[in-house]
């Protein structure tokens, strides 16, 4: 998930901060210090997070382009020039356009805002902005919502008591409320020095950048992993009473399957799964990721040489074609599989289907999956020619279904004029007949045409009133049968207009005798 940090060089952020004992301290000073923190953590636990730096005062500026070279975004912190007043909108302006430039708008991101709480004078300034928020076209819309998924962190360079004095607090919690309540404000606690800085920042990592670790099982197999990037908590939005869920630090591998069976499932979430290596004494060695540094590419070497679980099954599922199920918590899977990020360099990663027990509707109920050997006969067959999957819903599709459609009035004539046809061959034609009326008269029940009921009813009478002396005595019984049982169904009550009933044709000793003829 990348991170985008904004930080502020208004001339508000050079405002001195006494503290005892040492040289005199500014905002921004206390602000670099906190951000070199959340740079070395990242830079420790958070290697494959990509990371910009973004500057604002009255305009923005882009340092630092998504980097993973932490090196660099330290750097740049020490390089920041001051600059005139604050304005907050120009500076979420540039975010978006360079998440959208960089990710579209379908990556998730979070926004760390650092901020001395000053929100600016006359013009340009948040209030000014806030207010005149209802009063703009779509083309000069304000910022929030961010265009894409997004979580917003407020950093401020200020205690509680000093933004309460004025209406900063509140507008800053605007900003939240305009991210679709994502995010959250931090302000120091106590008076601004070094330490509580630390504390701030400290919460934020707690809160957004620590590493998930778990345990991969398989049987008596285990591996420590990590994933990457933290699984988010998902909440249901179908429950009542939502309860984010959150998946476990034991993930237990349940089966495998063909990914031919598996095909390209919806899914919630993509992460990376990375071994972490475990030297004798229980230590953690590394997590396999390179590195410059020649104590990590020493840590990376002894960690290559430890047999370690993930190695063997991404090798595995890359080798057979097949991908693991994983069980993430209580009616929750996901699956592993190897994917390939050029000829020669695969990862093992991880998916998140929705929680609940049928999140793949073609492989039925995660709960009634087994081995191939519970089955009486191997279901892909000696030949492995043909594959249990997707298994067959009881009900019928309606969308696998021939749909009467009347879009058209031909096609609706077209319809009229069958039956007729059919009425005029009777009593040949009887289930011919019966068959196209039933049609007839489930579309129009569905679409609640019922005049159409009484006008084909009228119909097949003045047919009956028009055959030929010559015409068989069972067709005038069927046509008179079949107008009353149209009438009575345009009548529309429910003991004659069940969609589900179809009229059946009347049993005359003429029909009896007719069939012994034919």
């Amino acid at each position: 998930m990348p991170t985008v940090v904004v930080m502020d060089v208004s001339l508000s952020m050079t405002r001195p901060v006494s503290i005892e004992g040492s040289e005199e301290y500014q905002r921004k000073h206390l602000a670099a210090h906190g951000l070199t923190m959340l740079f070395e953590h990242m830079a420790t636990n958070y290697k494959l997070e990509f990371t910009a730096l973004v500057v604002f005062s009255s305009l923005w500026e882009l340092m630092v382009p998504f980097t993973r070279d932490y090196n660099t975004l330290q750097e740049a912190l020490s390089n920041m020039d001051d600059y005139d007043k604050t304005c907050l909108e120009s500076a979420l302006v540039g975010v978006c356009s360079i998440v959208q430039q960089e990710w579209g708008g379908a990556i998730p991101c979070q926004v760390v805002l650092v901020t001395d709480g000053c929100l600016g004078i006359g013009r340009g300034s948040l209030r000014h902005s806030l207010a005149t928020q209802n009063q703009r076209s779509e083309s000069n819309r304000f910022p929030l919502p961010f265009p894409f998924p997004s979580k917003l962190y407020i950093m401020c360079m200020a205690n509680l008591e000093e933004l309460q004095s004025t209406d900063s607090l509140e507008c800053l919690e605007r900003l939240i409320d305009l991210n679709n309540g994502e995010g959250q404000i931090f302000t120091i606690d106590g008076p601004l020095c070094l330490k509580n800085v630390q504390s701030m920042f400290g919460k934020l990592i707690d809160l957004a950048y620590t590493p998930f670790h778990a345990v991969l099982k398989c049987g008596h197999l285990t591996a420590d992993v990590q994933v990457f990037p933290r699984p988010e908590p998902f909440v249901v939005d179908e429950e009542i009473d939502p309860i984010p869920k959150v998946i476990n630090t034991d993930l237990e591998i349940v089966g495998f399957i063909d990914i031919a069976d598996i095909s390209s499932p919806p899914v919630l979430s993509r992460h990376l799964v990375l071994p972490i290596a475990l030297n004798k004494e229980g230590d953690e060695v590394g997590t396999g990721i390179t590195d410059d540094n020649e104590d990590e590419n020493s840590a990376n070497q002894i960690a290559g040489k430890i047999p370690n679980f993930c190695v063997l099954l991404h090798g595995s599922l890359k080798v057979e074609g097949m991908v693991a199920i994983v069980q993430l918590g209580p009616e929750w899977h996901g699956m592993l599989y190897s994917q390939a990020d050029s000829k020669k360099k695969s990862n093992l990663m991880m998916s998140l289907f929705e929680p609940g027990p049928e999140p793949l509707p073609w492989l039925g109920k995660m709960a009634q999956l087994g081995p191939i050997s519970d089955a009486k006969e191997n279901p892909y067959g000696e030949d492995d020619n043909k594959s249990p999957f997707p298994l067959q819903p009881k009900n019928k599709r309606s969308y696998a279904q021939n749909v009467t459609v009347w879009i058209k009035p031909s096609g609706l004539q077209t319809d009229v004029q069958k039956i007729l046809r059919n009425a005029r061959k009777l009593p040949e034609k009887t289930q011919t007949f019966y068959k196209e009326l039933n049609r007839l008269r489930k579309a129009a029940l569905a679409f609640g045409f019922l005049d159409l009921l009484k006008g084909v009813a009228d119909m097949l009478e003045r047919e009956c009133t028009l055959l030929p002396d010559t015409a068989h005595p069972d067709a005038a019984f069927q046509l008179t049968h079949a107008a009353q049982q149209l009438k009575l169904a345009s009548t529309g009550t429910s003991e004659y207009a069940a969609y589900d009933q179809n009229i059946t044709p009347l049993h005359t000793d003429f029909s009896g005798s007719s069939t012994e003829r034919i």
